[in-house]
């Protein structure tokens, strides 16, 4: 299963991604998303009062704004978006004009991260100093500039070997279908500030509005400190215009200028003006000369030397059409196409498919309890252990990981708390190894927190548990099962039960991805045809206070022992071989095995009431060993097995009863149970179940019979 690459794009908190306010980053941001092959899963984060988002994808950062003059708003703005962002599991998080917004996330997030430079970075907090920007450039994953005077600022005293991680990536603007009827205009787009050059603009339209009666001047853009005034009765100052409008009016003007005396980053508005097919006239400054090929650069930056070029573009037709249609026409940044080239870099961080999945051969993480404390007295019964021998014989590589016995090798080893330290020793060890499947049953060492730090790290993971333990509502101890099962449930992607799932849903509890399994068996460890042999006993049965408890608890009785004490009174002349019962003690391992094939026939009695389709894990050591197996018709395995492979009891009479036929009929007693151990083998063994699992947890519709 490959999941789709998911992106956050984090603009500066001042900027506002709306319509009515966008300004030049938001204008990147907007432009190249609609082309991007990424949009599905491109969420764009901002702050702003007003509702007039630019995309749907857009979401709102909360700010408080009566935060405390001690306290930082990067950092409100950072761990705000960080709680928002966690539902989302991004793979890259992308960072617009903010190196301080970079180095917060990065040493909270674990993510591959792009940063954006839209102006100088030696003015910026954050990149201003040398070893700031010689942190960045070892610790962001890309670094992208809208120019090469960018760029080049960036590794102003940087060795340029380091280049490689940095890409330009230029502002760019939709190609217009069409050109339209000019007016003689002429515009100024942007802060009506002396930076902008807006002195020597009013000074040199000012001459050209008195010289020129039939020509108007227009000016776009706004300035709330001290700024310059134009006073002449065709010059109109238009004041701030949403971006659409401003391309409106470049494309019905003649000429746009340009003046800047500040180093300009890029130049959006000389783009845009050219691409127009206005006649542009521009300063030689930062990176306005690489904003179109096809333009009038200033020589000297004067009101005089501007006053000319505008002059010489209106008398001389020929020579403005020329540089208008050449603009037009050659439009040097095209969105679409730079849309492209970001993907292609976004792309390269996050290979979006996995080597295993190609070569259909995965990497699984197997965590359940091996038994090494109980000096693997559980191995014929560890469902888990068959779960490994399955996955390996399906052509899968394992990594078994015993979370018990972990923590108590360790327990005697370590000042540092225990708990803490395998949470640690997981997420190391999913790092390293970078499993496809992470798969784990009856545990509660997981910590939630370090399930959501692997998922989080691993983009592909998929996470399964898988319970054996009973889930019916007769059962006191099903309670505590289901809540067991419940603390995770939510976290990971698939939940794997030994009862039917509908056991569950008819008592209003909601688990999503909830699959039933049977209790498998191995040909290794199920390995005996007891059908075959001689047994001297008849009947064999097995029960305990709890795996993990090798004796009888004292005092202890069940629903078990009571329907054991009626039964054993209704089977005069049946040699009966019960463990865990009558004072006599659990057996465990090769004693289990040299006990079970002592006895011809088996009884598959489960705690609780019988429920659907649940059975005692030893139901498996019976009928997958060749015992004629006994089980209660109300759990309703006769789904999977007929009359020819099972025998199905109504009452503790009806069960005396069928007992007492088999011992006496040896030849349909075994029949019955070469048949069962036949079906048990061909629906329920290793490699069936555990290819059944890994589909389910990859997605796939699949089913278990």
């Amino acid at each position: 299963m490959i999941k789709e690459t998911r992106i956050a794009t984090i603009l500066p908190y001042k900027e506002n991604y709306t319509v009515s306010k966008a300004q030049a980053a938001a204008i990147w941001v907007n432009d190249f998303f609609k082309y991007s092959k990424y949009k599905k899963n491109n969420f764009i984060f901002g702050n702003t009062d007003t509702k007039d988002y630019l995309t749907k994808n857009y979401i709102n950062v909360e700010l408080n704004k009566k935060t405390s003059k001690f306290s930082s708003t990067t950092n409100e703005y950072c761990d705000n978006f960080i709680k928002i962002s966690n539902e989302y599991n991004f793979d890259i998080i992308e960072i617009h004009n903010r190196p301080l917004v970079f180095n917060y996330l990065k040493s909270k997030i674990n993510k591959k991260f792009i940063l954006y430079f839209h102006n100088d970075p030696m003015s910026m907090k954050g990149s201003k100093s040398l070893s700031e920007r010689i942190s960045l450039i070892n610790n962001v994953d890309k670094i992208i500039f809208v120019s090469k005077w960018v760029q080049n600022r960036f590794f102003n005293g940087i060795d340029k070997k380091l280049i490689d991680k940095t890409e330009v990536v230029y502002p760019s603007i939709h190609k217009e279908s069409k050109l339209l009827k000019k007016n003689k205009n002429i515009i100024f787009v942007g802060k009506l500030n002396e930076s902008k050059g807006y002195d020597i603009y009013r000074d040199a339209i000012i001459k050209i509005l008195n010289e020129f009666k039939d020509w108007k001047a227009y000016s776009i853009g706004d300035e709330s400190r001290k700024r310059p005034h134009i006073n002449h009765i065709r010059h109109t100052e238009v004041g701030f215009l949403k971006h659409k409008n401003v391309l409106n009016f470049l494309n019905k003007s003649e000429i746009a200028v340009v003046p800047s005396r500040w180093e300009e980053p890029f130049g959006r508005t000389a783009l845009e003006s050219s691409s127009r097919a206005c006649a542009t006239i521009i300063s030689n400054k930062g990176g306005l000369p690489e904003t179109t090929d096809h333009c009038i650069i200033l020589k000297r930056l004067s009101s005089f030397e501007l006053y000319n070029e505008i002059k010489n573009l209106i008398l001389n037709s020929k020579t403005r059409r020329k540089i208008q249609i050449g603009g037009y026409n050659n439009v040097k940044h095209i969105t679409e196409n730079n849309s492209k080239y970001i993907d292609d870099i976004r792309e390269k961080l996050i290979h979006n498919f996995n080597l295993n999945f190609i070569r259909n051969k995965l990497r699984i993480v197997n965590i359940y309890n091996a038994g090494q404390k109980l000096n693997h007295r559980l191995y014929n019964i560890s469902i888990g252990k068959k779960f490994t021998n399955g996955f390996i014989r399906n052509g899968h590589d394992v990594l078994e990981i015993s979370d018990r016995d972990f923590i108590k090798q360790n327990r005697s080893l370590s000042f540092q708390n225990i708990n803490s330290k395998f949470q640690e020793y997981l997420i190391e060890t999913i790092k390293n190894y970078n499993p496809d499947l992470f798969i784990f049953g009856h545990t509660k060492n997981i910590a939630t927190d370090t399930l959501k730090n692997i998922k989080l790290s691993n983009r592909n993971i998929v996470i399964s548990q898988w319970n054996e333990d009973p889930v019916m509502p007769s059962l006191d101890y099903s309670k505590n099962n289901i809540q067991n099962i419940s603390l995770y449930s939510n976290i990971v992607d698939h939940n794997f039960i030994t009862t039917h799932p509908s056991i569950i849903a008819n008592q209003k509890i909601k688990i999503k991805n909830l699959h039933f399994f049977f209790v498998p068996v191995d040909k290794n460890i199920e390995c005996y045809d007891v059908f075959k042999l001689n047994p001297k006993m008849d009947l064999f049965y097995a029960m305990s206070h709890g795996v993990n408890r090798a004796i009888l608890k004292e005092g202890k009785t069940d629903e078990r022992i009571n329907f054991l004490d009626r039964l054993i009174k209704k089977l005069d002349n049946i040699n009966c071989d019960f463990y865990g019962f009558k004072n006599k003690e659990p057996i465990w391992g090769n004693q289990f095995y040299q006990s079970l094939v002592n006895s011809k026939m088996g009884l598959n009695l489960s705690r609780g009431l019988p429920t659907k389709y649940y059975s005692s894990n030893r139901i498996a050591s019976l009928m997958g060993n060749g015992l004629l197996t006994f089980i209660d018709k109300k759990t309703q395995i006769d789904d999977f097995f007929n009359k020819n492979e099972i025998v199905l009891y109504d009452n503790i009479n009806d069960l005396s009863k069928k007992i007492k036929f088999y011992k006496n009929n040896p030849k349909s007693r075994k029949k019955i149970a070469y048949l069962g151990k036949k079906k048990y083998f061909k629906l329920f063994n290793e490699l069936r179940t555990t290819k059944y699992i890994i589909d389910k947890s990859l997605g796939k519709s699949v089913e278990l019979y």
